[in-house]
């Protein structure tokens, strides 16, 4: 990947917390391209300190061109909670966008969809959280179904297209920040959670730990990851209808065939597709990723 130097800061001159716009020429789509790169408010105070780095890869309804459309990846996730709900999250975030690949021309919450939907982080003060989606749907259990909708890519246009060029943009930010090389870790939401598990079973060596957020992995991604004894948490809504639960399971029982114990697997069973809004805006998965580390943490 060649970077070309440029960021744009989205902070005041002092030290506090930042989100930059950093621009990258994109081996997938031979572009130029932005992603995000969010630098904690203590990421100033101590020259020697060596961060942990959380890799977010966002869902099918805020990809883009990442250029102005890259604000839509402010909408949920870490981004959100650190940038627009102000939350000190001790973490270097790394967000880039997935390409439209036409899907605009066809799907209706991207055809729809407004920049007045877009948060704006507030001089004072946060806005307030959004509503959850409405689950008008009973709660119901989840059988093992071993019929699987996608293969091992996860849907169409996912992740595995711009693969190189995350995997460049881990490599670029690891040099040229104060990254800890052995707390790196992927997380991503829907399209982006199918991504995670994608990304990491290719590469399982980069990260710490992984957490697809209502995204299954599929049986053939999971011999690395248990090689790896990669830590693993993955969630899934009990009423979501667009990656409905049965879909974990599959996996998850290779990985266990496998004898990989290093995962969780978490059904917010009153949830529906939603259940980002939930993982983020608490702290048990921040709290978890760092206790992750591939070998002994740099000065916690």
């Amino acid at each position: 990947m060649q970077r070309d130097g440029t960021t744009q800061m989205l902070a005041g001159a002092s030290w506090s917390a930042r989100l930059e716009r950093v621009a990258y020429q994109s081996p997938a789509t031979g572009s130029k391209r932005d992603y995000f790169l969010y630098l904690p408010a203590g990421y100033g105070a101590d020259s020697a300190r060596r961060w942990p780095l959380l890799v977010v890869l966002h869902g099918d309804g805020e990809r883009g061109n990442a250029k102005e459309d890259l604000d839509y990846l402010l909408k949920n996730g870490p981004l959100y909670e650190a940038w627009i709900q102000k939350r000190d999250l001790p973490f270097i975030i790394v967000a880039p966008q997935l390409p439209l690949y036409g899907r605009d021309q066809s799907i209706s919450y991207l055809q729809s969809r407004t920049r007045a939907e877009i948060p704006a982080r507030l001089a004072d003060g946060v806005p307030a959280r959004p509503a959850e989606l409405a689950t008008p749907t009973p709660m119901l259990g989840a059988t093992l179904d071993a019929d699987l909708p996608w293969g091992p890519e996860g849907p169409p246009d996912g992740w595995s297209k711009l693969e190189e060029d995350v995997i460049d943009i881990v490599d670029a930010v690891t040099q040229q920040h104060r990254v800890d090389p052995a707390r790196r870790s992927l997380t991503g939401i829907s399209y982006g959670a199918f991504g995670a598990w994608y990304l990491a079973s290719r590469h399982p060596e980069l990260f710490a730990a992984i957490a697809p957020v209502v995204g299954f992995g599929h049986p053939e991604l999971m011999a690395p990851l248990a090689q790896a004894k990669l830590p693993i948490w993955v969630f899934a809504g009990g009423r979501d209808s667009a990656i409905e639960p049965q879909y974990f399971y599959p996996g998850l029982n290779e990985l266990e065939r496998l004898g990989h114990d290093r995962f969780r697997f978490t059904i917010e069973a009153d949830m529906g597709h939603d259940v980002w809004a939930r993982v983020y805006a608490g702290r048990d998965l921040y709290d978890w990723l760092l206790t992750c580390s591939r070998l002994p943490a740099q000065k916690p």
